[in-house]
Parts: structure tokens; sequence; C-alpha cells
């Protein structure tokens, strides 16, 4: 097949969308099919090259702020690409303007649309809107809004997958209209895997990460949804001395909670590693010995999947889709996102269950091995030829009447 994919995040690789799409992407091509993806330009100008065996075709940009641009100069390169390249099926990643745009121009030209949902309104609630009765206030005609602008889009497309059945209830619960299908974002777990013979010292060394003590590590964006703030004011309610959490990535928030760090006298106890780089990472999640996902706002979580293939014991928030992931006990300890001393008590018990921390460790990489990449790619073109076969049936039976009509006239 010829599969077109969409987003407004494929260049980068410091969010879920950005990762899907790439391990989509290239995991099709690995499977034979002919992929090529539309991303806005990372040089504001439109570029075309093949990576891994993807082609990748980049559109202008008008850029605005905190890695957002407007690509409203697009439509010549989209229908040239369209043109040229003849997909089977349009995959969108997003309903931001490159992926309405691309869908205009898929459905103008009667091409199967699809698409998959990573937006939740508190990706950009927890941000924008802050403490206080006008942000109370604000909260849900905003939420509101965020969620219309999403289905407005999503409402055209023949199907939507999204990665979890959380996730995919949640959509039912907005008045989704298309069949939606809980596909999970997959991980690779050859690259993510235990390292028994890893030097972890010298992993820890180059992070600054201290040697002798147990390492809860964070890695994803460093945004408010995230949850940090609360995982650190439970970390300054413990007394111990034995723990150290790091935190990987970049984003916003990271200068205020500096600052609550340097207020909690933290600094030795909470390590800040910046973006981590993509071939660091199995490393990485195999020098620590707990992941930790404080986020409120996950429809899934690569993160953690990458850590659980990798054989981490999980510390989770009890939130959305992440219990779809953690069982208390067996692969980890869930906590209340609402409840600093909850979190507390969770880390502290996790801390004394260090004898268990092979065992919960295994229960996670045998859990991972069900999102294999394999397995979802599989999964992902049985998907599309299942709505490809409808569109052609439809079409097929919309012919028939017509046809029969023009011979009986005869």
């Amino acid at each position: 097949m010829n599969i077109l994919l969409a987003g407004q995040a494929y260049y980068r690789r410091d969010n879920g969308q950005a990762v899907f799409t790439i391990n989509l992407a290239e995991g099709l091509a690995g499977a034979g099919h002919h992929v090529l993806v539309l991303a806005p330009s990372a040089t504001r100008r439109s570029e075309r090259w093949q990576e891994r065996g993807v082609q990748i075709q980049t559109v202008p940009t008008l850029p605005l702020f905190n890695n957002t641009n407007v690509t409203a100069f697009a439509g010549g390169v989209i229908n040239a690409t369209l043109e040229q390249f003849q997909p089977d099926v349009v995959h969108i990643q997003d309903h931001y303007f490159l992926s309405r745009a691309v869908l205009k121009a898929a459905r103008a030209r009667g091409i199967l649309t699809v698409g998959t949902n990573h937006f939740l309104p508190e990706n950009l609630t927890d941000n924008i809107l802050r403490h206080g009765m006008l942000a109370t206030l604000l909260q849900k005609p905003v939420e509101h809004l965020l969620w219309k602008t999403m289905l407005d889009v999503y409402n055209q497309l023949a199907a939507v997958t999204t990665p979890t059945a959380t996730a995919a209830a949640i959509l039912r619960s907005q008045g989704i209209q298309p069949p939606v299908s809980a596909i999970s974002c997959g991980v690779d777990v050859d690259r993510f895997e235990p390292r028994a013979a890893l030097d972890r010292s010298r992993i820890r060394q180059k992070y600054g990460l201290a040697p002798d003590k147990a390492i809860l590590l964070y890695v994803g964006r460093i945004d408010r949804e995230k949850g940090l703030d609360q995982l650190i004011q439970a970390l300054a309610l413990l007394e111990r001395n034995d723990l150290q959490l790091a935190i990987g990535g970049k984003g916003a928030f990271r200068p205020e909670l500096e600052e609550l760090c340097a207020e909690l006298n933290l600094q030795q106890k909470v390590v800040f590693l910046g973006f981590v780089p993509d071939a660091d990472l199995p490393g990485l999640l195999n020098s620590v010995d707990i992941f930790a996902m404080p986020s409120h706002a996950e429809l899934q979580s690569i993160a953690t999947l990458e850590a659980m293939a990798s054989g981490l014991p999980i510390l989770a928030a009890n939130a959305r889709a992440l219990p779809e992931l953690v069982t208390p006990d067996v692969n980890g300890l869930l906590f209340s996102t609402t409840d600093v001393a909850d979190t507390a008590r969770a880390i502290e018990k996790l801390m004394r269950l260090r004898s268990q921390w092979g065992d919960m460790g295994a229960a996670s990489r045998k859990r991972a091995e069900h999102h294999s990449h394999t397995q979802i790619i599989a999964r992902y073109v049985a998907w599309y030829r299942t709505h490809r076969n409808n569109k052609m049936s439809a079409q097929s039976s919309a012919a028939t009447p017509q046809m029969t009509m023009s011979l009986g006239s005869r």
C-alpha cells in the first residue's frame, strides 16, 4: 500500500506523537509498504528526503512559539504530493493546521482518510490556565471548545484509532462519530530490553547520578500536566538519603520545578538531566532502578512502555490510561494525583519492596512484549485494509443502482 502520514510533529522526538509517527512510518516501510510523511519544516522551507525507507516531505512554516507553527501556505506542496504519491490511505495524527489541509485535499480526491488521536485538553489547559478562580471558571468551557475543535476534524474521518481502551472510551464520551479502535503505540522490545551486562556506573557518572543510591527516573516533556511538582513535593516528605530523582527532558515548566527544589532544599536529591538523546535512552533506563510517570493526562505513555520493556518497576499516577499498564504490587505501584502524601507513601512502600524489584521488572517486561512494534504494525496494516475494503465496497454498492438504471433505460 501507499500510506501517507501527516501531523505537526515528525522531525522532533520530544513528544509522544512524534515518536509514535516515526515508529509507525519506519515500521510500515520495513514491512514493505511505501510510506510518505508530510510534516512542518524545521527550516521553514519545503524539503524532500528519504530516511530509513520513509519519504519525508516538509511544508513551509511560519513559526509562532513553543514548537507551534502555521502551515497556511502548504496547499501547493500538499496537492503536488498527493498527485505524485497517489496514497491508498491518508492517516492524520492531529487536528492542527497541516492535518486539516491534508484532510481537505485527500477527501476532495476521494482518498480514504483515517486518524489517530493523541490529544487531551489537559495537554493545553494545564499549561495555559493557572491556579485561581478565573482558571477554575474557564477550564470547562475551554475544554469543551478544545474538544469541539478536535471533533470538527476527526468526525470527517472514516475511522479513528487511539492507544488504549481508556482513550477510546474518552473519545466515545465526547461524541465522536467514526468507529474507534484501541491500538497501542507499541514499543521496540528488541531495542528496549534488560541489559544485565551494562556498566551502570559509567552511565550514572555521565548524567551526574549518584552511584550508590536508588534512582527514580522520569523521562518526557517537562510540562505542568506531567505532575512532576507533586513528585518533588512527595520526595520532600520522605526522610531518605538513599534515593535520588532524575528528571530527563525539556519543557517550559522546568524553571518552576528548579525553584521548587531550591525552596525544599532538594538540589542534591533531584537531578535535571536535560534532553536525553534517543541513542542514550536504553542505557539510561538500564542504569536506574524505578521509572516514574506522575502525569494525570496520559492516553498511554510510550516512555512508560519503554521503561517496562527495559525491565523496570513502575511508579505511576492512578489516572487516565496508566492503570492499564500498571497493576499494584505486580509490576509497580499507583498513587493519587491529588494527594502528595499518598505519592510519598507509594514511594516509601516501593523502596521497602526492594527485594521484589526484580520480579516487578520481569512482570513489566512480560506486559511490554504484548505491545511489540511487530504486532502493532500488523494491526495497523489490517486496520487500513479493513477500512479500504469497506470504502471500495461502499463505492461499488453506490455505483450498482446507477448501472441498473442505465441498462433499464435502453
